[in-house]
């Protein structure tokens, strides 16, 4: 992989920049290439953010001619230093990565096997040094603003997206056609969008209009009575934004919470991918500044989410039960859940990274490991205990990952299979929230608890709906 810089480049790269368009030929100290989600915007804010913290003067924004591509750079002392963004698909991304053109591949789903397999001589994708979630976004389902539709379930939406559901009065809105908005083949939003709304079910039907640009897609959808469409959330515009169910769970609308937790059914993370420990100190750096407090805070001025947790009161209506308000009466909930690799009890990628963002929390706040309280959850099992016990254990796994990390003694609890956020054997029922707020809260032992639920003991607390 070449990171070089031409002479021709060095010679007059910022008044290129400024002038003619740039050839996408000419070399680049790093390439970045695959979702749109993440290149249109994103992207680019995250390598001005650091390029204006290595460089000297302003960044500069140039265009190589090619739509949805764009060039930065800036000077250094080392001489001046330019990358390209290149914003389509997710699926090319992986393509420039593997051969060695790209980088840092932009995607909005995660490394498909097939191709971590393609790579594997060269890093494990899979991995932690590899596989890097810059963001959370909520695929953003959307309708004209006159629609007075405000929520769907994913078994509905699949039946709209199908053709199966026709005209809107079947769904209590106007006698009006529906018209279907799509993202193209290429993007990771219709990757996400096929994989949660269709499944093995679904197929699109043929009358959907195809794009590549999130925000043309909204644009039409907030133009047309009938329309509806996805996108990113970064590109609600003047669309309205639909609440969504999945199973028995409440339909909710993304929103700092409900998608930084990825409570929302219809969330998603976006990721940049490297070449793990192959990888240079450049796009390496670049990396670091992303997952760091600056980045995240781009993150949340582009309009995604950010990581860096922050306290929130959530409003519980009335489905939620009187004991887990109990519970909770007296703490915030922390805008982060801990999650498990895919059928593993080792927590995944972007849990090992919240490790230190929550201890962060802790330091900037003034607070401690005493202000804390993990809530474990898990999804439906054949007996009520069993499940209390797999809740009560995913808790107590990120408490020790927690002492591990330097935060040690921090209470727990589990809550069995209540108030999950997904259908029967959805993998995001299986959670570990964190709140904060309450002091002295009593310590807990390492030894999982042995209590029925609903009791309260000087060593654990548990809750069913029951009690």
């Amino acid at each position: 992989m070449s990171y070089s810089i031409s002479a021709a480049f060095k010679a007059g790269a910022l008044a290129l920049l400024t002038a003619l368009p740039l050839s996408s030929a000419l070399a680049h100290n790093l390439e970045i290439h695959g979702s749109n989600t993440v290149g249109a915007t994103l992207a680019p804010m995250l390598v001005t953010g650091y390029l204006e913290q290595i460089g000297n003067g302003s960044v500069q924004t140039g265009a190589t001619g090619v739509e949805n591509e764009k060039i930065l750079g800036v000077t250094s002392e080392g001489g001046p230093l330019s990358v390209l963004v290149a914003a389509h698909g997710s699926s090319t991304g992986f393509r420039t990565l593997a051969s060695g053109q790209a980088g840092i591949w932009a995607s909005s789903r995660p490394v498909k096997q097939s191709e971590a397999d393609q790579v594997n001589a060269q890093a494990d994708l899979t991995a932690l040094e590899s596989e890097h979630v810059i963001a959370i976004d909520g695929l953003a389902i959307l309708v004209h603003p006159s629609n007075p539709v405000s929520s769907l379930s994913i078994q509905t939406l699949g039946q709209i997206f199908a053709g199966e559901i026709r005209n809107w009065s079947e769904l209590g809105g106007p006698d009006h056609a529906i018209s279907l908005y799509a993202r193209d083949d290429r993007s990771g939003t219709w990757d996400t969008f096929k994989s949660l709304v269709l499944g093995k079910t679904y197929t699109l039907d043929s009358s959907a209009m195809r794009y590549e640009s999130n925000d043309q897609l909204s644009d039409d959808v907030s133009r047309d009575p009938g329309g509806i469409g996805f996108s990113g959330l970064a590109s609600v515009r003047n669309s309205k934004l639909l609440a969504i169910s999945d199973g028995n769970a409440p339909a909710l609308k993304p929103n700092q919470l409900t998608v930084a937790s990825e409570d929302y059914p219809l969330s998603r993370r976006l990721f940049m991918y490297t070449m793990g420990n192959q990888t240079p100190e450049f796009p390496r750096g670049l990396i670091e500044f992303a997952l760091g407090n600056e980045g995240q805070a781009l993150v949340a001025e582009s309009g995604f989410i950010s990581q860096n947790p922050i306290a929130v009161k959530p409003e519980l209506d009335s489905s939620v039960p009187d004991t887990f308000k109990r519970l909770t009466a007296e703490y915030q909930r922390l805008t982060v859940n801990f999650r498990f690799s895919e059928g593993r009890t080792k927590l995944d990628n972007k849990a090992q990274r919240d490790l230190l963002r929550v201890i962060d929390y802790l330091e900037q706040h003034g607070r401690s490991a005493d202000d804390l309280l993990l809530i474990g959850f898990a999804d439906a099992q054949s007996h009520e205990l069993r499940a209390q016990m797999i809740s009560e254990l995913r808790a107590l796994s990120v408490r020790k990952a927690l002492h591990q990390t330097g935060l040690p003694r921090v209470a727990y609890t589990g809550y069995g299979q209540y108030m999950p956020v997904g259908g029967s054997g959805n993998q995001r029922n299986g959670r570990v929230e964190v709140w904060t707020g309450r002091d002295n809260f009593p310590i807990l032992p390492l030894s999982p608890p042995t209590n029925r639920p609903g009791q309260w003991t000087s060593k654990t607390t548990t809750a069913s709906p029951s009690t």
